[in-house]
């Protein structure tokens, strides 16, 4: 598990998940965590799923390129409409 966990951003994705962006260490190593958290007490607490990515600093910009180039796609579709 977890050493510690910093989140970064929390997207709601119905009442009872939502998707947390973290930046986690393990083994005194550092990663990203993209993954989809659920609860069962009205968000008490948020428990992890087992869906989710973990990013090594190595692949950041990688990731970083590929959510520009979405934005970019994305946001124009949505001006054309």
């Amino acid at each position: 598990m977890a050493d510690d966990a910093k989140i970064l951003a929390t997207i709601p994705r119905n009442a009872t998940e939502q998707l947390q962006i973290s930046i986690n260490s393990y083994k005194e190593k550092k990663y990203l965590d993209l993954r989809i958290y659920y609860t069962t007490d009205d968000g008490a607490n948020w428990l992890p799923t087992k869906k989710g990515v973990t990013v090594s600093p190595d692949n950041l910009m990688t990731l970083k390129d590929a959510v520009e180039t979405a934005m970019q796609e994305l946001l124009t579709v949505e001006e054309e409409n």
